[in-house]
């Protein structure tokens, strides 16, 4: 992933977004600057203020366009059986992210300014909750099905994200390159424990 969060580009806003994405891997976020991203898109400041009045505008639709392609990922996923579904999702959060280690970095810079910054902690939010709802309506299904065991949906999806949120800090912060290779190892075997416990015996 040399280039930005997606393969394909349409239209200004996508290019400013991948010009944003570039000058965030390369500065990062406290010498992030509306002309650093010019250079990057290749154009002057105004071009970039005809579409964003403030730095502050222009991340926070930054942060909307990452994640959406997330969740433009997450609806490939195409099978409805439970227990492969369940692997996917868990695949996109832990396995895809080894490919794109500069993304894990620019996201982790944002997040970081979420305490401080609400438009960003309410998008951080939003995606935290659609992912754990994703997690608890396939962990719903599953139990209906009979395919796993009748658990507290809420309280799984939110140890899941718990995992994943842990192995996306620690391989930015610490370069840890096993972190994300740990962590969907104990997801698999967290829900081999807690959902399907017939077979862990």
């Amino acid at each position: 992933m040399a280039d930005s969060p997606t393969e394909t580009v349409s239209g200004p806003n996508a290019e400013i977004m991948r010009a944003t994405y570039r000058a965030l891997r390369e500065h990062g976020y406290a010498d992030l600057t509306i002309q650093r991203i010019a250079d990057e898109y290749g154009k002057s400041t105004a071009a970039i203020h005809y579409h964003y009045d403030t730095k502050e505008d222009l991340l926070a639709a930054f942060l909307d366009y990452i994640l959406d392609r997330f969740k433009d990922t997450v609806h490939e996923v195409e099978t409805t059986a439970p227990e492969q579904r369940l692997e996917l999702l868990l695949d996109k959060l832990l396995v895809d992210p080894q490919d794109h280690q500069d993304l894990l970095v620019a996201i982790l810079e944002m997040r970081s300014q979420a305490p401080y910054k609400e438009r960003f902690s309410d998008r951080f939010r939003q995606n935290d909750e659609y992912v754990r709802y994703l997690l608890r309506t396939v962990i719903d299904q599953g139990i209906e099905e009979g395919v796993f065991a009748d658990v507290d949906s809420d309280h799984v999806s939110r140890a899941l994200m718990t995992i994943v949120d842990g192995a996306r800090t620690r391989a930015v912060v610490l370069d840890a390159e096993q972190s994300l290779t740990t962590a969907r190892r104990t997801a698999d075997e967290y829900v081999q424990a807690v959902l399907q416990p017939s077979f862990s015996n």
